[in-house]
Order: structure tokens, then C-alpha cells, then sequence
């Protein structure tokens, strides 16, 4: 199945929620599925169910955009790769929850890579390295179409993240992958072609 692949580079957070949504809505059972890619400007994300008081106190210069994602409340900033998968989930024969398990086990694989031991947790999504948390998912779906996604911290500061309680956790400790591999010269390019790849193999893997 082909699909699309988008690198909108540096973006605004809201001017992509915005192009996702109208992607969602005027999309028919013939469109063509895309997976976007990008870093977003300095945002605190809050989802659906977010509670205000995840929020622990204000970071300057960081706007709180309310969003129609699931999950709490996040943050995304330059570094940190965010991957969008557009996807007719009918196409592939997937669930919500068979799609955020294989968004985990994309991510997992991706740093299987990198011989970094990942894992998922059935009590709260997203992709751990020994309790620390390295990626977060946040999906929407409407009319069986996917939008929202993942975001994998690679070389992003993890400071603006001690202001919350990420994904709703108390104390959750974040972490990245250049924190993780002590190597911070990575290529945001590089990985997100890579992790692209691994999601296509899986989505193509799937028996129809």
C-alpha cells in the first residue's frame, strides 16, 4: 500500500492540528494514507482528558494549546521527532488499541536499532527505558481515520517537561535518545526515515 510521507521540517503546532484535521475531514475511502513528520516550535499540549492541575506551574515563553488528542498533557520542542500517522485503519484491519500497539512496537524496534532496550506498559501508553518514559502517543480517530500521533524524544531539552506531570504521571521521569545513548549528535532525519520505514513494513505485514 502506498503511502505518502511528509517532512514539514520546523512547524507550528497548531497550523499542523489544523492541516490534519481538514486532511481528516475531506478525505474519502479512496484517499491515499500519509504518515507527516516534523519538530514542532516550544508547546504544551493538553488532550481531551487533560486535568489542569498536570500542569504544575508555568514555563515562560511556552503556550498551553487545548487539543482533541487523547492522553493528558505533553510537551513537544525542536529535537523531538513527531510522526503522524494519516491512516484508514478499515485498510488495515486495525482497532484503536491494536493501532497504538503497533505504534509502540514501531518505536521499540526503532531503538532496538540503536541498542536501546524499550519497552511498553499496559497501564499507561507511550514507550519506556527502565521506568523512564522516551516516547508518548496521543491518537484521534474519526470515521475510522487516525490523526494525532507519537512523539519520541531524541534531542530535545527535557527541562520544560519538570513542569508537568507528563501524560498525567507524578514524578514520571522523562528521558531521550541521546540522554540514553550518551550521543547527541543525531540525525532527526535519519530516524525519522527509519522509524517511517519500520511502521510501513509493519502496516504492510498485516493480514488482511
Amino acid at each position: 500500500m502506498d503511502i505518502t510521507v511528509k517532512a514539514l521540517g520546523l512547524s507550528s503546532y497548531e497550523k499542523v492540528w489544523q492541516a490534519m484535521q481538514s486532511f481528516t475531514k475531506s478525505r474519502t475511502i479512496d484517499t491515499p494514507d500519509e504518515i507527516w513528520w516534523t519538530e514542532h516550535h516550544p508547546v504544551y499540549t493538553q488532550g481531551r482528558a487533560g486535568k489542569p492541575e498536570h500542569i504544575l506551574s508555568a514555563s515562560p515563553g511556552i503556550p498551553i494549546v487545548q487539543t482533541d488528542r487523547g492522553g493528558q498533557v505533553t510537551y513537544h520542542g525542536p529535537g523531538q521527532l513527531v510522526v503522524y500517522p494519516l491512516l484508514n485503519l478499515k485498510r488495515y484491519g486495525l482497532g484503536v488499541r491494536q493501532l497504538v500497539e503497533l505504534i509502540e512496537q514501531c518505536i521499540i524496534d526503532l531503538l532496538s536499532s540503536y541498542e536501546v532496550l524499550a519497552v511498553s506498559r499496559a497501564d499507561a501508553p507511550g514507550v519506556y527505558v527502565m521506568q523512564r518514559k522516551i516516547a508518548s502517543l496521543g491518537l484521534r480517530i474519526s470515521r475510522g481515520y487516525s490523526f494525532h500521533g507519537l512523539a519520541l524524544n531524541v534531542i530535545n531539552d527535557l527541562t520544560p517537561f519538570k513542569h508537568l506531570n507528563p501524560c498525567g504521571y507524578a514524578g514520571l521521569e522523562m528521558t531521550s535518545m541521546g540522554q540514553e545513548l550518551a550521543f547527541p549528535a543525531l540525525d532527526l532525519s535519519e530516524i525519522a526515515g527509519r522509524l517511517i520505514r519500520i511502521i510501513n513494513t509493519r502496516l504492510e505485514d498485516l493480514p488482511l
